[in-house]
C-alpha cells in the first residue's frame, strides 16, 4: 500500500468552515466511487500566524496504478475543480508503508 500526504492551503477569501463542510459532505463522500483508495483523512493544523489556515490530508491507496486509473476518472476530476476553488496543495510527500504498521485493536 501507498500512502499519501498533502498539505492544503486555503485560497485567501474560502472561511474554514466552507472548506470543512465541504470535505466532510463531498470529499470524503466520494472515496467509495474510487476504488483505490482503502483510507483517507483530512487534518487541522492549529493556527500559528500562518497566512491562511492550513490542512493535511492522509490518504491510503491499494497501489499507485491503480490511484492514477481513479485520477482520470470523473468523480476525480470533479472533487480536483471543487478543490481547487477552495484551496491548493503545497507540498506532497509519498511512500509505501513498511511493513505492516501498528493500530491498536
Amino acid at each position: 500500500m501507498d500512502i499519501i500526504v498533502h498539505r492544503i492551503r486555503l485560497r485567501e477569501s474560502v472561511p474554514r468552515d466552507r472548506f470543512e463542510q465541504w470535505v466532510t459532505e463531498v470529499d470524503y463522500a466520494a472515496c467509495p466511487r474510487l476504488s483505490s483508495v482503502v483510507s483517507f483523512s483530512v487534518q487541522g493544523i492549529p493556527d500559528e500566524g500562518a497566512a491562511a489556515p492550513e490542512y493535511f490530508e492522509v490518504i491510503t491507496v491499494s497501489g499507485r496504478d491503480a490511484f492514477e486509473r481513479d485520477m482520470r476518472s470523473e468523480t476525480f476530476r470533479q472533487l480536483v475543480s471543487e478543490f481547487d476553488e477552495l484551496a491548493e496543495v503545497i507540498e506532497e510527500l509519498s511512500g509505501e508503508r513498511i511493513g505492516t504498521g501498528y493500530a491498536a485493536a
